[in-house]
C-alpha cells in the first residue's frame, strides 16, 4: 500500500475521530489529528489540520449558531491576532518542540488546578490571554483549543460549541493565510487537507448522541479530559519532533 494511501486512511481516520470529539465537546480535532498526521507526514503539518479545522466549524455553526457568544469572541480574536504572528515567527525561527512542551505543561498545570478549584473568570482579559495563547500554539503546531476551552468551561455546551466554532474558523483561516505570507504553505499542504475533510464531514455527522451525552451536565468534566489529553499530545508530539 502506498504512503498516500496510508497518510489518507490513517490521517483520515484520526480526523474523524477528533471531529466526533470537536462535535461534541467543541474542540478536539487537532489534539487527535495533528500528532499522528505529523508523525505520517511532517511536512504537511500544521497546514493540512488548518484547512480541516476551517472546515469542521462550518457545521457546528450551521446548527448552534444563534448560541455564540459575540462580545467574548471579539475579545478572544483580538487576542488570537498577535498570537498568529508570533506564531508564524515561532515556524520560522524558533524551535515548535520547545514550544509544544512548555505550553503542554502550563495546559496540564491549568487543568489540575480548574479541576480542584474554582473555574478561570471569563472576561475580556482572560479571552484576551487564551486567544493570544491558542494563536501561537495553533498556528505553529495545529493545536490551540484548550487555553479557550478552559475559560469557557463553564458556559452551556450549545454556548461553548458555537463559539469556539466561530473562533477556530476565524483563527483556522487566519494560521493559513499567515503560513502562506511565511511560505510554508505549498500546495501538496492544502491538497493534503482537502482530500481529509470528507472525514470531517463524517465525524459531525454521527457526533450527535454525544453532544447530547455531555449537555446532560457533564461538558465542564469532557472539556477537563480534552484538555489534559490535548496537552499531552502537544507534548509527546514536540518531543518527537
Amino acid at each position: 500500500m502506498g504512503h498516500e494511501v496510508v497518510l489518507l486512511l490513517a490521517g483520515g481516520l484520526a480526523v474523524f475521530a477528533g471531529a466526533v470529539v470537536q462535535g461534541g465537546v467543541g474542540f478536539g480535532l487537532g489534539l487527535v489529528a495533528s500528532p499522528l498526521i505529523a508523525m505520517l507526514e511532517p511536512s504537511v503539518v500544521p497546514g493540512a489540520v488548518h484547512v480541516v479545522n476551517a472546515t469542521l466549524p462550518l457545521f457546528t455553526l450551521a446548527a448552534e449558531w444563534r448560541r455564540v457568544d459575540w462580545r467574548g469572541l471579539g475579545f478572544a480574536v483580538l487576542g488570537r491576532v498577535p498570537g498568529s504572528v508570533l506564531g508564524g515567527i515561532v515556524v520560522l525561527y524558533v524551535g515548535t518542540g520547545t514550544l509544544g512542551v512548555l505550553v503542554g505543561l502550563m495546559v496540564v498545570v491549568a487543568v489540575a488546578m480548574t479541576a480542584r478549584s474554582i473555574a478561570v473568570p471569563r472576561n475580556g482579559r482572560t479571552l484576551a490571554a487564551a486567544g493570544f495563547l491558542s494563536g501561537v500554539t495553533g498556528t505553529a503546531t495545529g493545536i490551540g483549543g484548550p487555553p479557550m476551552a478552559l475559560v469557557y468551561q463553564t458556559a452551556r455546551g450549545p454556548q461553548i460549541r458555537a463559539t469556539l466554532a466561530a473562533f477556530f474558523f476565524l483563527s483556522a483561516v487566519q494560521s493559513l493565510v499567515i503560513l502562506a505570507v511565511v511560505g510554508r504553505l505549498p500546495g501538496r499542504t492544502l491538497a493534503a487537507g482537502a482530500a481529509l475533510v470528507p472525514f470531517v464531514v463524517l465525524g459531525f455527522a454521527v457526533s450527535g448522541p454525544l453532544r447530547r451525552y455531555l449537555d446532560g451536565g457533564r461538558v465542564r468534566a469532557g472539556i477537563l479530559t480534552v484538555a489534559a489529553l490535548s496537552a499531552c499530545a502537544l507534548v509527546a508530539q514536540s518531543v518527537a519532533r
